[in-house]
C-alpha cells in the first residue's frame, strides 16, 4: 500500500506546528514530512516537537543539509529521535541549497565526496560502530555513540542529479525527490537508485519518497498556478502537481505510486488557508481512496 503523509512547510510560524501535528495524529494522517530549509525552522528540534505531540504519527525531517551538521552531532541527534520514538522518525539528509550553504561559509567544493563520506560515517555510528577515519570532508577520530538505536537505524537521501540519484542507492536506505518531480522522472531515478544498488551489491529494500504539489478548496487551481510559477514548474505539459477534491487527489497519488513511488507526500502550497484542513482532507476523505 501506498504510504500517504503531507508537508508542513517551514514558511509556517513555528507555533502553528502544534496544532497541525494534532490535527493530523487524530486523523490518522501516517506521515508528516518537516523541512530544515535555510533560515527558517531547525529539522530536528521540530521533528522532536511533532513526536512528542503526537501518539503514532510517523515524522520525517526531509531534509538535513550535510554541510551544515557535523556528522557526530547528527548521529547523536538522531539516535535521541530513534530511541526516544521507535519507529516513528524517519530522516533524509541530502547537499542543501548550495547558495545557501555559500551564505553560511559551508560550501562544499564536491557536494557528492561530502555526502558520501556523511551518509557513511552516519550510517556506521548509528549501527554503533567505534569509527576513525580521515576523509576530505568527515574526519573522526575514535568516535562511538554511547546510545546508539537499538534496532535498524535507515537514513534517506534527497537526491535530483544523477550521480546524486545513483549514490543514494549504493549507500543510503531510501531517497528523497523533490516537488516537481513528475511520473517519468520517478521512474527514471528509480532506474538511477537500481544501478547505484547493483554496483554495491544491495539487494535490501530502498522505498521511494516523492514530494507533491497539492491544492484543494475554491481556490485551489489559482492557488497552485502560483505556486508552480513561484517554483519554476509553470510548464501545463508536465504532471507535476494536484488541484482538486479527493478523487483528483487519489488519481494523482495513483499515478506517482504506479511510476515507482513507495511514499506519496502531499506539499500544501505556503498560503493555504486552512493547514490543519488540509492535513484532516488527505487523512479522512483522500486515504480511504487510495490502494
Amino acid at each position: 500500500m501506498t504510504t500517504l503523509g503531507t508537508v508542513f512547510l517551514p514558511q509556517l510560524p513555528p507555533e502553528r506546528l502544534r496544532d497541525v501535528v494534532r490535527a493530523a495524529d487524530e486523523a490518522g494522517l501516517e506521515e508528516l514530512w518537516l523541512w530544515e530549509d535555510c533560515f527558517l525552522e531547525g529539522g530536528l528540534t521540530t521533528a522532536a516537537a511533532a513526536l512528542a505531540w503526537s501518539s503514532r504519527l510517523r515524522v520525517g525531517v526531509g531534509l538535513l543539509p550535510v554541510p551544515l551538521r557535523n556528522v557526530a552531532l547528527s548521529a547523536m541527534e538522531i539516535s535521541t529521535l530513534f530511541r526516544m520514538f521507535p519507529g516513528r522518525a524517519v530522516v533524509a539528509a541530502g547537499h542543501g541549497v548550495q547558495d545557501w550553504m555559500g551564505q553560511v561559509g559551508a560550501r562544499a567544493a564536491s557536494p557528492l565526496t561530502l555526502l558520501r563520506e556523511y551518509t557513511e560515517a552516519l550510517r556506521a555510528l548509528l549501527r554503533g560502530e567505534r569509527l576513525s577515519t580521515q576523509g576530505r570532508y568527515v574526519r573522526l577520530d575514535d568516535v562511538a555513540l554511547d546510545w546508539p538505536p537499538p534496532g535498524p537505524a535507515p537514513i534517506l537521501l534527497g537526491a535530483t542529479g544523477d550521480k546524486t540519484l545513483r549514490l543514494s542507492g549504493e549507500v543510503s536506505d531510501g531517497t528523497v525527490l523533490t516537488g516537481g518531480t513528475d511520473p517519468a522522472t520517478v521512474r527514471r531515478a528509480r532506474g538511477l537508485i537500481d544501478q547505484g544498488r547493483s554496483a554495491a551489491g544491495r539487494t535490501d529494500a530502498h522505498p521511494v519518497v516523492v514530494y507533491l504539489h497539492a491544492a484543494t478548496g475554491p481556490d485551489a487551481a489559482a492557488r497552485m498556478a502560483a505556486e508552480l510559477a513561484r517554483w519554476g514548474h509553470a510548464d501545463p505539459a508536465r504532471d507535476v502537481s494536484v488541484a482538486g477534491d479527493e478523487h483528483a487527489f487519489a488519481e494523482a497519488v495513483a499515478r506517482w505510486a504506479e511510476a515507482g513511488a513507495d511514499s506519496v507526500i502531499l506539499q500544501p502550497t505556503p498560503d493555504d488557508p486552512d493547514p490543519e484542513g488540509f492535513v484532516r482532507f488527505v487523512a479522512e476523505r483522500v486515504r480511504p481512496l487510495v490502494q
